[in-house]
């Protein structure tokens, strides 16, 4: 069984997991495996956006049933939500447009938002069109990077082109190992996602 297979048969079910529990590296691999065709970039973007949507969900009812507890519980939970507060006070609609941009702040942006008044509906439609933004973005830029690599590889690439490749994986490896610290360090026992 060739890599190319194995990408087509199971790409898509690790394209929905990963996105679940807000992996990037996951979409952007789909989004490359796209670009060499072994997978459908409409349907890639599609499944991420649903399936990180479904993956706040649980954060966002959890919150409305059981956020004063889950507060009380984790005090790095609970200042986090503070400010989450003022921030929906002023910008609730950016905020939920947002929020799984806001590394570290995801799960307490979600408690917080189930805590609050914010009707569900609101936040459903919300929440829906902030996935699909993050996924079309990290679709983008993962198709694009397929377009950079075959272009590198292909043709040949100058020291120049090979500098630039390089800053930007550079880059993107501090800004990842930025936001796993950020993330392990904010609380370690409940942090499956950002």
């Amino acid at each position: 069984m060739d890599i190319a297979h194995l990408i087509q048969t199971y790409g898509y079910v690790a394209v929905a997991v990963g996105s679940f529990l807000e992996g990037e590296a996951v979409l952007l691999a789909g989004s490359l495996a796209a670009y060499h065709g072994n997978l459908v970039l409409p349907l890639v973007l599609g499944i991420a956006a649903i399936a990180s949507f479904m993956g706040d969900l649980p954060y966002f009812f959890a919150g409305r049933r059981y956020g004063p507890r889950v507060l009380r519980r984790f005090p790095s939970l609970r200042r986090r939500k503070m400010r989450l507060e003022n921030m929906m006070r002023r910008h609730h609609v950016m905020l939920v447009l947002s929020l799984r941009f806001l590394y570290g702040m995801r799960i307490a942006g979600l408690l917080a938002l189930g805590t609050s008044r914010m009707p569900a509906l609101r936040f459903l439609f919300l929440d829906f069109v902030g996935a699909l933004v993050w996924s079309a973005g990290i679709c983008a830029a993962g198709y694009g990077a397929g377009g950079l690599l075959n272009r590198l590889f292909e043709k040949g690439a100058t020291p120049g082109q090979l500098t630039l490749f390089a800053a930007i994986l550079a880059t993107t490896l501090f800004l990842w190992i930025a936001r796993r610290r950020a993330s392990g360090a904010a609380s370690p026992h409940t942090q499956s996602r950002k």
